[in-house]
C-alpha cells in the first residue's frame, strides 16, 4: 500500500481556487520585471520573501499587488500560467479553474484582451501537453466600485466563450456580497456561472449575502459559516460546494493552528468541502502540498481524501459526462492502491 503522500500526489483532483496571479513566485517576479524594465522595492530573491511574513488578508494584498505590476505583457501572463499548470500537473490535477483579476492589470494601462490572450494561451498549452484542463473565472475587485465591475463585464464581453464564470475576491471586510448585486445579476444574464469570496475574514452574513443575492453556485473559502448552525445545514441541503484553502487559511491567520483548521469537521457535517491552494507563491504551497500537509495535521483517513477529490470533481464547472469520467478515474485509482 501507498504510503499517504504518494497516494495524495497520485489521486485524481481538480482545484477550484486559484488565484494565477498569486502564483507568481518571486524568481518569476524578478524575471519579469528584467525583462520589461520594471523597477523592483526588493534587492533579492530573498527579500521577496521575507516579505512574505503577511498576518492578514490586506497586508498580503498589498504586496500582491506590487508584485503583479511586472505582469505587462501576453508573454508574461502566458509563462506565468504555464508555470502553474506545470507544478499542478505534478499534484495530480486533472482539472483547474482559475482566477484572474483583470482590473489588478487594466488600471495600470495593460489591456484586458493582453492578459486574457496570455492566459488562455497557456490553458490551450496546458491541455494539450499535460492534459490538464481548465476553465477560466473573472473576479472582480470588492474594493473597487461595482460601477468598475460593470466596466469589466463589458470588456469581457468578447471572450465569453472562453470565460465560464464571475467571481468576488479582494478585501473581504467592509465590502460585502450586496455591493455587487446588480453586477452578478448581468453576469448571470449572460449566461455566466457565479461565485464569491465569503466567510474568509467576513462574517456569516456575507454568506448569506452571496446565496440570496448574488445567487452563487460556489462559495469560495466559507470558513465562517460554521458559525451559524442554521446556514451549516443550509449548505448541507443545497450541496453546495465550499472552495477551501488551508495552508492560506494558516498564513492569514484565519486559523492558528493547522491542526485546528475545520475542513475535517466540515466533511463529518456532510459540506461540499474541497482543498486549493489560493495564492501558492505567496502561501507556502501548491495544491499537492496543501492536501498533504492538512491530511497530515488534521488526521483525514483515505476514505476522506477520496471524498475531497470527488467533491473537487462534482463542484466543478465541467460537464456531466466529464465529472462521471473523472470519478470512474478515481474509483480505478481507489482499487488499484488498495
Amino acid at each position: 500500500m501507498q504510503d499517504l503522500e504518494g497516494f495524495i500526489l497520485g489521486l485524481p483532483k481538480a482545484e477550484l481556487h486559484l488565484h494565477i496571479e498569486g502564483s507568481l513566485e518571486p524568481e518569476q517576479m524578478f524575471e519579469f520585471a528584467r525583462r520589461n524594465g520594471v523597477a523592483l522595492p526588493f534587492a533579492s530573491v530573498e527579500e521577496v520573501r521575507a516579505a512574505y511574513a503577511f498576518s492578514n488578508l490586506q497586508d498580503f494584498l498589498d504586496i500582491y499587488y506590487q508584485g503583479a505590476r511586472v505582469l505587462l505583457t501576453r508573454q508574461d501572463f502566458h509563462d506565468l500560467a504555464m508555470a502553474y499548470f506545470r507544478r499542478v500537473a505534478a499534484d495530480g490535477a486533472r482539472h483547474a479553474e482559475i482566477f484572474f483579476d483583470p482590473q489588478t492589470h487594466t488600471e495600470r494601462g495593460v489591456p484586458f484582451d493582453v492578459v486574457a490572450d496570455g492566459l488562455l494561451a497557456a490553458m490551450d498549452q496546458a491541455q494539450a501537453e499535460l492534459g490538464v484542463t481548465s476553465k477560466l473565472i473573472l473576479c472582480f475587485l470588492r474594493h473597487l466600485s461595482e460601477d468598475d465591475a460593470f466596466a469589466t463585464l463589458n470588456h469581457a464581453d468578447p471572450y465569453l466563450d472562453r470565460i465560464v464564470g464571475v467571481g468576488l475576491d479582494s478585501s473581504e471586510v467592509g465590502h460585502p456580497p450586496s455591493k455587487f448585486e446588480k453586477v452578478f445579476a448581468a453576469a448571470r444574464a449572460r449566461g455566466l456561472k457565479v461565485v464569491a469570496h465569503a466567510g474568509e475574514e467576513g462574517p456569516p452574513a456575507y454568506v448569506y449575502e452571496a446565496l440570496d443575492l448574488l445567487e452563487v453556485d460556489r462559495i469560495d473559502h466559507g470558513n465562517r459559516a460554521l458559525e451559524d448552525a442554521a446556514l451549516t445545514q443550509r449548505l448541507v441541503l443545497e450541496g453546495m460546494t465550499l472552495t477551501v484553502c488551508p495552508l492560506s487559511n494558516l498564513k492569514l491567520c484565519v486559523v492558528d493552528d493547522l491542526a485546528a483548521h475545520p475542513i475535517r469537521r466540515m466533511l463529518q457535517l456532510g459540506l461540499r468541502a474541497t482543498v486549493n491552494s489560493d495564492d501558492p507563491a505567496y502561501f507556502g504551497g501548491y495544491l499537492g502540498q496543501n492536501w498533504v500537509e492538512t491530511a497530515k495535521a488534521v488526521g483525514l483517513t483515505r476514505d476522506e481524501l477520496v471524498t475531497l477529490a470527488r467533491n473537487s470533481f462534482t463542484g466543478s464547472f465541467l460537464t456531466d459526462d466529464e465529472i462521471a469520467a473523472h470519478l470512474a478515474e478515481i474509483d480505478r485509482y481507489v482499487a488499484e492502491a488498495a
